[in-house]
């Protein structure tokens, strides 16, 4: 570790990240001339080029491509790592972690709510989707799933429900017809999920002949939500996710009150270890009783 250049991996990173040694510099803080010098002085460390000579703009060789690659995975961590210590420093403060969609679409509406509550809490949000024993970077976890998971403490926040979606301009554009029709035309959004898949509402209410083949599949819940805000298909919802959505008007039911119904599909996860300080075990706590009156 003692011998590794890191101001010369960091401007690297950098450099590849941003297409150029200038954008790299001006993130840096120093000239150009000083981010050249560090590059120099990396491939000479190293033996091997870094840099292709022979383009005509500036781009990595292959295995520079891959050096930066990792560095800015490994960099970001870092990063991450830093900031949970400095936020870890008040007793009062709490780090969460969560997937994407739950934290835009379910959690952080309701972050006004806890500060009217406890005003002393400071609480982080983490955005991430593993599911691990480590818990370097966070207090407790969120996760969608089905747990328990093992070497933790898992114990279920809610149930979920899915349902049917669109736009309502795409459903008032439809003609009038059995719903099982309705769905049989329509483009289907996936949920990469599988517990968020379509087989289970077709499992539930049918129609049988109704064909999951096709359609977009979507990395997250959030993305398949927003895609059918904007008219591509139906989606089947999560519908804690899209509570909002649907009460403002930018998501329909089409099916009504039908829905089929997902027990324990979110977890509060903690780390089976001891918190030290009894004021920061209170602020978990209290983070902890609120979710739980937020998910009832």
């Amino acid at each position: 570790m003692d011998r590794l250049p890191l101001n010369a991996l960091r401007a690297f990173a950098l450099a590849c990240a941003h297409g150029g040694v200038r954008a790299a510099a001006r993130e840096l803080g120093v000239s150009h001339s000083s981010v050249s010098r560090y590059l120099a002085e990396l491939e000479a460390w190293m033996g091997i080029p870094l840099v292709e000579r022979d383009s005509g703009s500036w781009a990595p060789t292959p295995q520079g491509a891959e050096l930066a690659s990792r560095l800015q995975t490994q960099l970001l961590e870092m990063a991450n790592a830093v900031e949970a210590a400095r936020e870890a420093n008040s007793v009062y403060s709490v780090t969460v972690g969560v997937a994407p969609s739950f934290a835009t679409r379910w959690l952080l509406p309701r972050l006004p709510s806890l500060a009217r509550a406890h005003p002393r809490v400071e609480l982080s949000v983490l955005v991430n989707q593993r599911v691990d024993n480590s818990f370097q970077d966070v207090d407790l976890a969120i996760r969608m799933g089905r747990g328990p998971w093992p070497g933790l403490q898992c114990e279920p926040l809610m149930d979920e429900l899915l349902y049917p979606v669109v736009s309502p301009t795409i459903w008032s554009n439809q003609p009038h017809h059995p719903e099982n029709d309705f769905l049989i035309k329509m483009n289907l959004l996936h949920d990469r999920d599988p517990s968020a898949s379509w087989e289970q509402w077709r499992r539930t209410y049918g129609p049988s002949t109704l064909s999951l083949a096709s359609g977009a599949r979507l990395a997250s819940s959030d993305l398949v939500l927003r895609s059918a805000e904007l008219g591509h298909g139906v989606a089947l919802a999560r519908g804690r996710l899209a509570e909002a959505s649907v009460k403002e008007g930018t998501l329909f039911r089409p099916f009504g009150s039908k829905e089929v119904r997902v027990p324990n599909a979110y977890w509060i996860v903690r780390p089976n270890r001891s918190v030290d300080a009894r004021a920061r075990r209170h602020a978990i706590t209290t983070v902890v009783a609120w979710l739980k009156e937020e998910a009832a």
